[in-house]
């Protein structure tokens, strides 16, 4: 995978979320999923398939962070159908293997973080 665009893209998003700037953290998660968007899953090796959909359900997770500290709850809830939705129903254990690989990087810890906030303080 040569262009590495998404990649950074969801990494400067998550930056931005530890700065709590969350307007140009769905600025960065908006220009990973359009990246993202330009590769057509069919025709790309099962390796490279797997990493693009690392990168689009953790820049999903941090979009919808993002949302939920803007208020902008309808957003947030369509991101959700995606991360939930399309994870689940694949049933490959995909979903659950990057939140585990986020978790070890110290990356599950800033969405729980933004998300405890925004859910008034309830730990999650």
């Amino acid at each position: 995978m040569a262009d590495r665009r998404p990649e950074e893209a969801c990494e400067q998003a998550c930056e931005s979320l530890k700065q709590q700037d969350y307007e140009v953290a769905v600025k960065h998660c908006t220009e990973a999923l359009l990246s993202l968007s330009q590769y057509p899953p069919a025709h790309l090796p099962e390796p490279c398939q797997a990493e693009l959909d690392r990168i689009k359900i953790e820049t999903l997770l941090y979009r919808i962070a993002s949302f939920l500290q803007l208020k902008k709850y309808g957003q947030a809830d369509e991101d959700c159908r995606h991360v939930l939705g399309e994870g689940l129903a694949k049933g490959d254990g995909s979903l659950r293997a990057v939140l585990c690989c986020m978790h070890l990087k110290g990356k599950l810890q800033i969405v729980s973080n933004v998300l405890s906030k925004s859910l008034m303080g309830e730990s999650l």
